[in-house]
């Protein structure tokens, strides 16, 4: 018995770092609306080793934000935040080596990848992780709400501040370990069957 947890042990210490990433953003339309703040969570053998969060300064003053009543972001606090191509920039580099995780992850790097042709900043090649695809795997019947709020209460994570970037990414990387042990994923061979095509 002791033989296979310590293999189960070892499988776990070599899985990939994983970059748990949440945006906020002034709408949901690609075309009009602009990212406003951006956070990552960096995981490394299933424990939190980093944290980054950033707003993003808006390009022109009569730029919408979008639902203040959501995402509580005001124009005021992104005036004095860094640009647009600095936030893409230190991103970029957090991404490096990491699998880009995040929950509908199809979202926010749609918005990410634009701003980055927008910026002209290069992003790593990255494979991309969807914990709300896992959480539906898990649920071919669709019984359940894979919604991150649910999830959070069926796996008891805390998540105070919701559509806050930084507690979003943070609650994110909590459910995904529960996600992980679910889906029975224990070595980096088994992600191969949940990554998002591109």
């Amino acid at each position: 018995m002791e033989i296979e947890a310590d293999r189960s042990e070892a499988a776990q210490l070599v899985l990939p770092r994983f970059a748990v990433v949440d945006i906020e953003t002034s709408g949901l339309s690609l075309r009009r609306h602009r990212i406003l703040q951006v956070a990552v969570v960096t995981i490394e053998d299933g424990a939190v080793v980093d944290e980054w969060s950033s707003l993003v300064r808006l390009r022109w003053p009569w730029q919408r934000v979008g639902a203040r009543s959501v995402h509580g972001i005001d124009r005021r606090s992104l005036r004095t935040a860094p640009d647009r191509r600095h936030v893409i920039r230190e991103l970029a580099d957090r991404l490096e080596g990491t699998v880009f995780t995040a929950h509908n992850a199809a979202f926010d790097w749609s918005f990410i990848a634009r701003a980055a042709r927008r910026e002209r900043v290069a992003l790593p090649p990255v494979q991309q992780l969807c914990t709300l695809r896992l959480s539906r795997r898990l649920d071919p019947d669709r019984i359940a709400s894979h919604r991150l709020d649910d999830l959070c209460l069926r796996y008891e994570v805390t998540n105070s501040r919701p559509h806050d970037a930084l507690q979003d990414a943070r609650a994110t990387a909590a459910v995904l370990q529960h996600l992980l042990t679910a889906n029975q994923v224990a070595a980096p061979g088994d992600l191969d069957a949940f990554y998002e095509r591109r």
